[in-house]
């Protein structure tokens, strides 16, 4: 079997069956500074490029309270926390903030990977004191 044969029977597969990965239309967004809570998987930073990412860990915050992250958050000027801690809005007051708020379903990195289109169009779409949830289910 020649090296062309072997390829040539997927020629005329319909475009829906193609393997290779398609990009959504990327619209411009502005630079957000973007906090990640305890949990987030550091190989996220990479498909936020185009954002200032920092990891609470790094800032000495990893074991601060939920209402206190937040207003450290809101006072060192961060536009955005991603956390995976579902029950943030029930615990907390987030009525008044200004910090937009995104959370993963899960953390795991095997999971997480699989949504990456779906949290950076959550990032993206995020406004001044917006609240998101991004499913991310066990398989």
């Amino acid at each position: 079997m020649s090296l062309g044969s072997r390829f040539k029977r997927f020629l005329n597969l319909p475009p829906e069956a193609s393997t290779r990965r398609r990009f959504l239309p990327v619209q411009p967004v502005d630079l957000m500074r973007i906090l990640f809570d305890q949990g987030v998987p550091r190989g996220l930073t990479a498909s936020l490029g185009g954002h200032e990412v920092t990891e609470a860990r790094k800032l000495r915050w990893e074991r601060i309270s939920n209402g206190e992250l937040l207003k450290l958050a809101e006072g060192a000027a961060f536009d955005l926390l991603l956390t995976t801690d579902k029950n943030l809005r029930y615990r907390q007051n987030l009525a008044a903030r200004k910090i937009s708020i995104v959370v993963l379903g899960n953390s795991p990195w095997w999971l997480v990977r699989q949504h990456l289109d779906d949290i950076v169009a959550a990032v993206n779409a995020a406004t001044p004191g917006s609240y998101a949830e991004v499913e991310i289910p066990f398989k």
